[in-house]
């Protein structure tokens, strides 16, 4: 079997690009990350409803996906790595540990992709060396059982407490590049401060690039941001937090899918938005 079957599911057969909305927040053990997500059931019950090509997971909730019976629901992207840089301070110990038998789990889940992170944060090397070392042993355990690997290349800098995204596009190019060098099928990775930079990512990617949503964002800086990354050559988004804080998370990923498998441009993709609150 190819890995490329497997990810044949993660993108949409008219369009070829891919909506993912990430629902493995709980993973990390912030607290803010649960908000509209409490209930997990409903949530992943709401956004199969909605039709999203993939739904992100972790192996302790995959089964409220994959449980489902029937074929016409979305793809399985199985997040291995549980990391704690995420909080309002910075840890003492920032570390990124994949799970046992990681690849192992995608297949009896029948995930579609694994998916891992590839952290650049100034000062941080040993953080570095530790999620390349994840890469690498996951590429080997891909290949054996032809499950395809997302790697997610984040780059971040010191805020205030803990740490924030960079959007700086020289450092996402640079990071996006070493992913595809150690071996990514797909990678996801935050949008650029200057959107028309973003063909540079897509080009430094080489593989399918799929746009990360980071922070809770307006609606209409979300659609506007969907259409300029998808102008520069995106494959499709990777969004959390947009879709799953959303008061209607469903119209929200409707209103995507207008922009990403349609071409709708923002303004008429809101509509969308517009009758869920009508």
């Amino acid at each position: 079997m190819s890995a490329a079957y497997r990810l044949n599911r993660l993108f949409h057969p008219a369009s070829g690009r891919c909506i993912d909305v990430a629902v493995d927040h709980g993973f990390f053990g912030e607290p803010p990350f649960l908000r509209g997500i409490e209930d997990m059931a409903a949530a992943v019950d709401t956004l199969v409803a909605a039709g999203p090509e993939a739904i992100q997971l972790t192996v302790g909730q995959a089964g409220l996906l994959q449980g489902r019976p029937g074929r016409d629901k979305p793809a399985l992207v199985l997040r291995t790595d549980v990391a704690n840089i995420y909080g309002p301070r910075r840890p003492d110990d920032p570390f990124s540990l994949v799970i046992d038998d990681a690849v192992g789990h995608a297949v009896r889940l029948d995930a579609a992709c694994v998916v891992v992170n590839l952290f650049d944060i100034p000062g941080m090397d040993r953080l570095r060396r530790q999620c390349i070392e994840n890469i690498v042993a996951l590429r080997t355990a891909c290949d054996r059982a032809a499950m395809p690997l997302m790697v997610e290349p984040l780059v971040m800098t010191a805020g205030e407490g803990g740490y924030g995204v960079d959007g700086d596009a020289d450092r996402i190019v640079a990071l996006v590049r070493q992913a595809a060098e150690l071996g990514a099928d797909v990678i996801k990775a935050d949008p650029t401060d200057d959107l028309e930079a973003y063909g540079r990512v897509v080009q430094a990617g080489r593989v399918p690039v799929l746009v990360r949503g980071g922070g809770r964002v307006t609606d209409e800086e979300i659609l506007r941001r969907t259409k300029a990354v998808l102008d520069q050559g995106a494959a499709g988004i990777v969004y959390g937090r947009n879709i799953i804080q959303h008061a209607d998370p469903g119209a929200m990923t409707r209103a995507l899918a207008a922009v990403v498998h349609h071409g709708a441009e923002p303004a008429e993709a809101a509509r969308e938005l517009a009758g869920a609150a009508a």
